[in-house]
């Protein structure tokens, strides 16, 4: 276990703002923290998230909440963030996400006319009912956060955070994600139900959350945002935890239950959510625990596993060597 040290003055604030970002949005999602959690984690890694779960638990709700909590930089919390939805529908075409050329009478010209993924959050409502063509739009805008349209390259603007949401594939009218697509998801995290007291209390207060969802009011600016992105990737972490995320990967291609193991990518991605991690726990380095937490939710979806119903057994066998090993180990020295 590495000491604790500080987080520097100038940017605690901004730190502390994570609580009441977290809080805010669980006004409206509740008995959600580790997934909400997980949402914000992929904010600050610079990532995006794939939600599955079935519909009615709150997937859109909590990309409507994580929109409606954040404003624009120097609005002084008046103007939320751009936030744009697309509903995914199998009829659905590129132009429909990325924008079309259209002519301008006045300029007797073609002009581009933005799509909706021209934005700062992005919710994708069950992507899995769209092409894989429509699809695989996204893999340029969510790789390197610009678009191509024509001759033409245009630069999102920061940050730009694509929230998914998809329905189990056993159900009617969905398609499988393309294993480019789903590798551009830093996390794939699934709701569940929440347990019977949250539930309760949920059917109580039900108008006072809607009422509060509707009018949502934010708590942290974009460029608070910004700023934290960037403290995260100057999170420490010790030579032994990124040896253990390096044998982690590659124990991923060795494993018997596993037919396809994960990438370089994977791992890296891994690193950054740690470290964003750590963050949103007011640390400014990792412990083993980051690693635990977030191999499933990191890893899961990018592997193919012999077994379908011991995906996580499959996991769970492999971090568990390395939490032993760091276990045993004196990190407290850089």
């Amino acid at each position: 276990m590495i000491p604790e040290q500080p987080i520097e003055q100038g940017i605690k604030e901004e730190v502390n703002k994570i609580d009441a970002l977290i809080a805010n949005i669980e006004k409206v999602i509740r008995g959600h923290h580790e997934q909400v959690v997980q949402v914000v984690t992929c904010l600050l890694a610079k990532g995006h998230i794939l939600l599955e779960d079935n519909p009615g638990s709150g997937k859109t709700v909590m990309a409507k909440s994580l929109a409606g909590s954040l404003s624009q930089s120097g609005s002084k919390g008046k103007a939320h963030a751009d936030f744009k939805r697309i509903q995914f529908t199998p009829d659905l075409l590129p132009m429909d996400l990325i924008g079309t050329h259209i002519y301008d009478e006045s300029k007797k010209d073609f002009i581009f006319k933005n799509g909706p993924l021209f934005s700062n959050i992005l919710l994708a409502d069950e992507i899995n009912r769209a092409s894989p063509k429509v699809q695989s739009a996204l893999l340029e805008c969510m790789a390197e956060q610009q678009i191509t349209a024509g001759d033409q390259t245009y630069v999102l603007e920061k940050p730009f955070f694509v929230i998914a949401t998809q329905n189990p594939i056993e159900m009617e009218g969905t398609y499988p994600l393309p294993n480019a697509q789903l590798d551009r998801f830093f996390m794939k995290v699934g709701f569940g139900y929440v347990t019977e007291e949250v539930e309760l209390d949920i059917y109580k207060q039900h108008l006072e959350i809607l009422n509060f969802q509707e009018n949502i009011q934010p708590v942290m600016e974009l460029k608070d945002i910004l700023e934290l992105q960037k403290e995260a990737e100057e999170i420490f972490i010790h030579e032994e935890i990124i040896k253990s995320v390096n044998k982690v990967i590659r124990s991923t291609r060795e494993h018997s239950g596993i037919t396809l193991g994960a990438s370089i990518r994977s791992g890296i991605i891994l690193l950054k959510c740690m470290r964003a991690y750590a963050l949103i726990n007011k640390r400014n380095y990792v412990i083993e625990d980051d690693l635990a937490g977030l191999i499933k939710p990191v890893l899961q979806h990018r592997l193919l596993f012999k077994n379908k119903n011991a995906e996580g057994e499959a996991l769970d066998s492999i971090v568990k060597i390395e939490i032993k090993r760091l276990a045993k180990l004196d990190l407290s020295g850089k």
